[in-house]
């Protein structure tokens, strides 16, 4: 991950949420016939000069959001446009305030845009919008639009490797496309052959492998690394290179800070509901997340009880997606 792409260093500490007046905005995601999408330089005098971000702004009150994005986009642009589907909606704390980042897809738009208001505009590659340096409320967005909504945690296989690997294939096979690797309870033989089929399958599948807490595997076999929550405090540096991904599993506000000084990729978060493996233990709930969530500018996924159905509740909440061992592991 280059400099420019690492989210803001100076993110505010936890504060009172009380008292902060919540502002909402409208922003959408305009793509022309190349694939490119449009970003707005922030201009001299606002908050966060100079810093690129979907173009939109405040919703008024008695406002749709749709409609606030549709005059905000004729306002700032010149264009007119049809509101398209949901992608993500971003909780954020700045100093005195509290955003709410409202992010739709533009479905299609009329016109030539142009900066009205004496901003910047710039068309950028999808795999190019990690490169532009973006307010922390705005990060999440370019997660939401490149990486994958869902995030497969591997089961321990019990005493059928066989089965362990068809089920592997299957979920990969169902659209899976970054899987943590954790499996308990095997001895190193078992753990090596297991490994060497999930590296070939996703491979094959162009699917994200990382490796639950071992460094040394993630570095010889070029794969991404998860760190247990535990190993946050073991680090004071990024253990792996730029160009590996690097993820952790964070249970608070500490974690979530810890993880983001590192230079993680992505965390995942939770437990946000019940689970099977710790009944009768209430999650944090979506209000807790959410509130969480406006702390940091990690692509986060919700993780604790999760399946597919609940990918669009998180992505109201602010998360990137749903991170799951039962919720996605093919059952065959």
């Amino acid at each position: 991950m280059s400099d420019s792409a690492r989210p803001p260093p100076n993110l505010p500490p936890r504060e009172r949420r009380e008292g902060h007046r919540t502002v909402h905005v409208a922003a959408g995601v305009i793509t022309d016939p190349r694939g490119r999408i449009l970003l707005a330089r922030r201009t001299e005098g606002r908050d966060l000069a100079g810093l690129w971000e979907f173009p939109g702004g405040k919703v008024e009150p008695g406002e749709t959001p749709e409609a606030a994005l549709a005059r905000e986009l004729h306002e700032e642009l010149g264009i007119d446009i049809d509101v398209g589907a949901a992608l993500i909606n971003v909780p954020q704390a700045y100093p005195g305030k509290r955003l709410q980042l409202d992010v739709r897809h533009v479905a299609a738009w009329r016109g030539t845009p142009k900066g009205r208001e004496g901003q910047a505009l710039a068309w950028v590659a999808p795999d190019k919008l990690a490169r532009y340096p973006m307010p922390p409320a705005d990060v999440p967005v370019v997660g939401a639009l490149l990486q994958p909504d869902r995030y497969l945690v591997t089961p321990s296989p019990g005493d059928d490797d066989a089965a362990w690997c068809a089920q592997f294939d299957a979920a990969l096979a169902a659209g899976i496309r970054r899987v943590q690797f954790r499996v308990h309870g095997v001895d190193a033989d078992r753990r090596r052959a297991l490994f060497a089929h999930a590296h070939a399958r996703c491979r094959k599948a162009g699917a994200g492998l990382l490796v639950n807490g071992d460094a040394a595997l993630a570095q010889a076999s070029g794969v991404g690394l998860h760190l247990r929550a535990a190993q946050l405090r073991a680090f004071d540096a990024r253990p792996v290179a730029d160009d590996v991904t690097l993820a952790a599993s964070c249970h608070d506000d500490e974690d979530l800070a810890l993880a983001q000084a590192l230079g993680c990729d992505f965390v995942v978060l939770g437990p946000v509901a019940e689970t099977a493996s710790h009944p009768g233990q209430a999650g944090i709930g979506w209000a807790r997340f959410a509130e969480m969530r406006e702390r940091t500018s990690l692509p986060i996924y919700a993780i604790g009880g999760m399946g597919p159905q609940d990918i669009a509740v998180a992505r109201r909440h602010g998360a990137q997606g749903v991170a799951a061992i039962r919720g996605l592991w093919s059952r065959r």
